[in-house]
């Protein structure tokens, strides 16, 4: 028994109104011929991997970026057009990225 079924049963004359449900059109982002570039480096010891090469506007890269630090639980910046992420993640940010439609090149390692 839901909530709904509860709510119903103490108040049977109730008829709830319906509220329109408003759709949002995301933008999408901008997909491009040439691969995104995802390398690998260490940097004071620490692993990073790089994303570089997206030759969109920079609202929609700022956009993946945040995605890709939230879909991965990690950390991350985005400095001069390129994102920077915490950690080796390569083939799960590969992955994400084709499931988006891009086109990706492994670079280093």
């Amino acid at each position: 028994m839901d909530l709904k079924d509860q709510l119903k049963n103490l108040f049977p004359e109730h008829q709830p109104e319906e509220t329109p449900v408003e759709k949002t059109a995301e933008n999408p982002i901008w997909l491009q011929a040439d691969p995104i570039i995802c390398k690998y480096e260490k940097r004071k010891g620490k692993p990073i991997t790089i994303l570089e090469g997206y030759t969109g506007a920079d609202e929609d890269f700022k956009k993946l970026a945040k995605e890709l630090k939230t879909k991965l639980s990690v950390g991350g910046s985005f400095k001069d057009g390129k994102i920077i992420i915490q950690g080796d993640y390569r083939d799960k940010i590969m992955v994400i990225l084709k499931d988006k439609g891009f086109s990706v090149k492994r670079v280093g390692g």
